[in-house]
């Protein structure tokens, strides 16, 4: 009897040339994976191992997916964890964003999802693929996946204010 196919959801980086010279080399870097144990949130190239975290289902609300977009730019998309209650947050670029700068950033997403997320730069994310896997492995978690939101002219939502942006979480 075959083993069902689990509906584990992987997306890695796109290899590019800085790989080499930040000191990860030129591996696949997982950027983000749900799977049996949980969800893995990849670091920024930049700084992979620093930020890479592996958060257990039992510590997750919610996994929300939503982009934020000024006048004339593309939209930043981003994914992010709402933890349960007690959980520590993840080590990320955000993790020390203020209140303020979250709600200029992103007023339509909680505080804590914006200190627990990854901009999602260099590998994409397949709502369908994502659902099925949250499904899977986790009923119990929540999929949010927003709409873009626009942002007004003078708020934030780039690099810049504390995100740990860089000229790479430009690229498409």
């Amino acid at each position: 009897m075959a083993v069902p196919h689990l509906p584990v959801y992987q997306e890695y980086y796109t290899r590019t040339p800085f790989q080499l010279f930040s000191g990860v080399g030129w591996k696949r870097l997982v950027a983000f994976r749900a799977d049996e144990s949980g969800v893995t949130l990849g670091g920024p190239v930049t700084r992979y191992h620093r930020f890479l975290a592996v958060v257990p289902w039992r510590d997750i609300e919610a996994v929300v997916v939503w982009a934020t977009k000024k006048q004339r730019e593309r939209p930043i998309r981003r994914i992010g964890l709402k933890l349960r209650p007690g959980v520590p947050d993840v080590p990320g670029p955000d993790s020390t964003i203020s209140p303020q700068a979250a709600v200029s950033a992103a007023p339509h997403i909680e505080y804590q999802v914006v200190r627990n997320n990854r901009v999602i730069v260099l590998w994409k994310v397949d709502p369908t693929r994502l659902a099925a896997a949250v499904q899977a492995f986790a009923p119990h978690v929540q999929l949010r996946v927003h709409p873009v939101h626009r942002l007004r002219p003078g708020q934030g939502g780039g690099p810049g204010y504390g995100s740990g942006g860089s000229i790479f979480d430009i690229m498409p």
